[in-house]
């Protein structure tokens, strides 16, 4: 027989497709052809293919050899086709009973020893194939625990060509997934070791409980780092739907902790200020990568330094901030990534960065002006808590007072302030308060009663807020009065939240 069929799946973003590997095989000068839009890590796969089945003790067929990848409009990435291509090939030569790998969905690089080994987006890609009705995939031994995360799924895990083309063979069995372990990670820092700030506090659990963008201002040493850092800790733990969607984008970028498993807690990014638009926002050479913003999906991304940021990287944020998503286009098509994100900033209020703030500050106005300004007004209207920090003070930081509340603490009122809101916005399709869009907030029956909103429509009319301030200061009361059990927002909560969204001190 010259012609066999081996399924595999490849990746656009996170969505997966199922690819037909074709092989034929005919008379002629002795050649390899890979056509289906391959990229150039796929058009090398005929040398490590070959020199696999050699070195697995097979017979490579000196004929003329076509390989297809079916749809073949659609562009195919990376290395995860080997292991269906030598399927193919193998089994198009006689080598292999073809009815044997009927339905079953096949991935996997192979070295030129004909080992098998893992690839990015392992996930995404048995997802895919489950969806598209197929129960039974061949992955790498080094994806099967993260492949067996998908429900209704049965996981065969190989480690060589040698041992699978027994297995079609002869039915000899292949390597079993490891048992499930959650990939929980390591428990970050507790908020219990940041001295005073109560205002630094207060917002940190606002910005956790309604999902808030939040933006700290202040001198060094104040502990807007710290702070940053320890939001995840008070967020609540990753749902299965989110948990998916996670672990599959650290799965494309090869970013899954040993072990696989879903990744319950929401993932921290905080990439260093030289970073460029193409590594927060995603990019690269043919398939785009994510970003950073995608890869703190569900989660935090934590900008230390803002203003040092370049222009047109912070720049880049305001759309995936707006829409939860990031769409990167190219010549060749265009990847969609989720990113729906928190997005945390911390700056220093001028450059010389003085530890005493404004007493020894050597900038002058017009300098302090342009540093923060690097912080454009359309950046800054999409975060709605802005907080200004002051310095620690020496009883606050030496004090010996366990007072300081916990991580675990703070946790539960913001698990109790995210159910309240829920609960609420069941109807909507909305899971936080930041996520609510204006109008509903505008409407019966959630609409504020003109005496609670006083001071908001003033600060409209008179344009210290847009209209979309307007919005976010009403969310902020929503998330606020969530927090401390009331069923609607009061004249106090709008104007706490008034106070949290413009950075003035009460």
């Amino acid at each position: 027989m010259g012609y066999a069929k081996v399924l595999s799946v490849g990746l656009a973003g996170v969505a997966g497709h199922l690819v037909e590997v074709e092989a034929d095989l005919a008379p002629g000068l002795p050649a390899v052809i890979i056509s289906g839009l391959p990229d150039t890590a796929l058009h090398e796969a005929r040398d490590r293919v070959r020199a696999a089945i050699v070195n697995s003790g097979q017979k490579w067929p000196n004929r003329r050899i076509t390989l297809n990848l079916l749809p073949a409009t659609l562009p195919k990435y990376g290395s995860a086709f080997d292991l269906a291509i030598a399927l193919a090939v193998l089994a198009g030569s006689g080598e292999l009973p073809p009815v044997a790998l009927d339905a079953t969905v096949v991935l996997g690089e192979l070295g030129l020893d004909g080992a098998v080994r893992p690839v990015r987006g392992t996930l995404p890609m048995v997802a895919a194939a489950a969806r598209a009705g197929h129960t039974r995939v061949v992955v790498p031994a080094g994806n099967a625990a993260e492949a067996a995360v998908i429900p209704g799924v049965r996981v065969h895990a190989v480690d060589t060509l040698h041992r699978l083309v027994a297995h079609v063979r002869d039915g000899s069995p292949l390597l079993a997934p490891p048992a499930h372990v959650p990939a929980c990670g390591p428990a970050g820092p507790d908020l219990v070791d940041v001295a005073g700030q109560p205002l630094g506090r207060r917002a940190l659990e606002i910005a956790a409980a309604g999902g808030h963008h939040l933006a700290l201002f202040g001198p060094p040493g104040a502990g807007k780092t710290m702070l940053a850092e320890r939001l995840p800790s008070i967020l609540p733990e990753l749902d299965d739907e989110a948990a998916l969607e996670v672990t599959a984008l650290h799965s494309i970028a090869g970013l899954l902790p040993p072990g696989g498993g879903l990744l319950r807690r929401p993932p921290f990014q905080a990439p260093h200020h030289t970073a460029t638009v193409p590594a927060l926002v995603g990019g690269g050479s043919g398939l785009a990568r994510p970003g950073a913003v995608s890869l703190a999906h569900r989660g935090v991304l934590f900008l230390d330094e803002a203003p040092e940021f370049s222009k047109g990287a912070l720049e880049a944020l305001r759309q995936p901030l707006e829409s939860g998503r990031v769409r990167v286009a190219r010549t060749r098509g265009a990847t969609e990534y989720p990113a729906r994100t928190q997005l945390v900033l911390a700056a220093n209020p001028c450059p010389c960065a003085k530890p005493s703030g404004d007493v020894d500050c050597e900038c002058p106005p017009l300098a302090r002006r342009r540093y923060l300004g690097r912080l454009s007004g359309p950046l800054l209207d999409r975060v709605d808590v802005q907080v200004r920090l002051t310095a620690v003070r020496a009883a606050e930081l030496l004090s010996t007072d366990a007072a300081h509340e916990s991580s675990a603490t703070v946790a539960a009122r913001v698990v109790a302030a995210r159910h309240a809101a829920a609960d609420r916005w069941a109807a909507t399709g909305h899971r936080v308060n930041a996520d609510v869009h204006g109008p509903y907030l505008r409407r019966p029956p959630w609409h504020l009663p003109a005496r609670v909103t006083t001071d908001l429509r003033r600060r409209l009319d008179t344009g210290s807020l847009s209209a979309r301030g307007y919005d976010r200061v009403l969310r902020l009361a929503w998330t606020i009065a969530d927090l401390d059990g009331r069923d609607r927002p009061g004249h106090d909560d709008v104007a706490e939240a008034i106070q949290l969204r413009t950075g003035e001190v009460a």
